[in-house]
């Protein structure tokens, strides 16, 4: 029978201001999935483990205790959550204060990097346990160091003896508890707290999946490790030219001044209903007619903006985020080129990625080429992660 004798302190308590997100960076989504879910179902999957104490920003608990409760279902595993300190060494110091006393190892890992998998975790427990001392995961230096003083480089530093530090990183409990509680300093990570109380940190090898996210680039590149399905879907949209003189002519949510506007239950805006149609054809949600009936008196003269934020609502709910959507307006008039810039800018902020607009007529053919109406359409990428890390 394993002996459960580990335990994890997840430092939660950041609030990720070099992320730029409007929450606490452990909060921020990855693939569907904040960060600190991510870390938990991974903690969740390590041998022999008996406790997870996760710091978080007051107010923050409910949320975090909702998440471990998930992480942990089925798995007869302790977990307290505490409020973190103003600092990363005054909310580990917190959360040992959480510790189970019969623990004999613990393991203290940061949230920021939440796609370190539990054989890291338990590498590191194992190295702890053998030496009876502590254990840092480290990865070998791939660039050229400089030593810059005063804006000079001074000297080129030997990368063969340097290496890079993750975490988790793994302690004997009790001697941990201790260098916290005599620390007289703020130290970058638990390794360097510890040594300067004299424990002695053995190095095992790292692992490339626990990078830490610190920056939207850092967090643009964790989810290029996600295998996502990817979709598409077509919509195409129609309306004729009102013979109301007075009535605007709108067409990808803004008004295109000059030109007469479109007849339609709503404002007849061709080119946002074909994006609604593309990007609920891509998720398999229906069409506009369904979701948006022109049977529904409250959708009457109703923006563009409202059914494609309709749509964007469904395909959140369902786990899908939008990767980029061309539309092509089809039609002698209006002109294009001249809204082109502001109809692709006013889209692309509202859809949250990119949207191109392109334009071609029908050589003089049919009801468009006679300059009755406006045709659009419309094609959608879209993409939800499948859970699960690319092999």
């Amino acid at each position: 029978m394993t002996v459960r004798d580990l335990a994890v302190v997840v430092v939660a308590a950041g609030l990720g201001t070099r992320l730029g997100a409007d929450k606490p960076k452990a909060f921020v989504n990855l693939a569907e999935k904040s960060l600190l879910q991510h870390t938990l179902e991974n903690v969740a999957d390590i041998a022999a483990l008996e406790q997870v104490i996760i710091a978080v920003p007051a107010g923050h608990e409910q949320q975090t205790a909702e998440l471990a409760d998930a992480a942990l279902a089925g798995k007869s595993v302790r977990f307290d959550v505490v409020p973190g300190g103003t600092t990363r060494q005054q909310s580990i110091q917190i959360a040992l204060g959480a510790l189970d006393p019969d623990v004999e190892v613990v393991l203290v890992h940061d949230a920021a990097r939440a796609l370190a998998p539990a054989l890291l975790f338990e590498k590191v427990a194992a190295e702890v346990r053998r030496s009876g001392l502590a254990a840092l995961p480290v990865m070998h230096v791939v660039d050229t160091i400089k030593r810059v003083d005063d804006e000079i480089v001074r000297e080129t530093i030997d990368r063969n003896t340097l290496r890079a530090a993750q975490t988790p990183q793994g302690f004997v409990a009790s001697a941990l508890k201790d260098a916290y509680e005599n620390a007289k300093h703020e130290y970058t990570d638990d390794a360097a707290l510890a040594q300067a109380h004299g424990i002695q940190i053995n190095a095992v090898e790292g692992d490339a999946r626990a990078f830490k996210i610190t920056t939207a680039d850092d967090l643009a590149a964790a989810e290029l490790r996600f295998a996502r399905n990817m979709r598409t879907g077509i919509g195409t949209d129609v309306h004729r030219f009102t013979d109301d003189a007075a009535k605007p002519l709108y067409l990808g949510t803004v008004i295109w001044d000059g030109e007469r506007g479109l007849d339609g239950h709503s404002d007849g805006d061709a080119v946002s209903h074909a994006i609604v149609d593309a990007l609920l054809s891509a998720a398999g949600l229906g069409d506009i007619g369904s979701n948006f009936g022109v049977d529904r008196p409250e959708f009457a003269g109703a923006n563009g903006r409202v059914f494609i934020e309709g749509a964007l609502n469904l395909l959140a709910e369902n786990g899908y985020r939008v990767e980029n959507v061309a539309v092509q307006i089809i039609g002698n008039r209006p002109k294009v080129a001249p809204h082109r810039d502001r109809v692709e800018s006013v889209l692309t902020a509202l859809i949250g990625a990119p949207v191109t607009l392109g334009a071609t007529t029908t050589d003089g053919l049919g009801f468009l080429g006679n300059s009755e109406g406006v045709a659009a359409v419309a094609s959608a990428l879209i993409s939800r992660a499948e859970g699960r890390l690319k092999s």
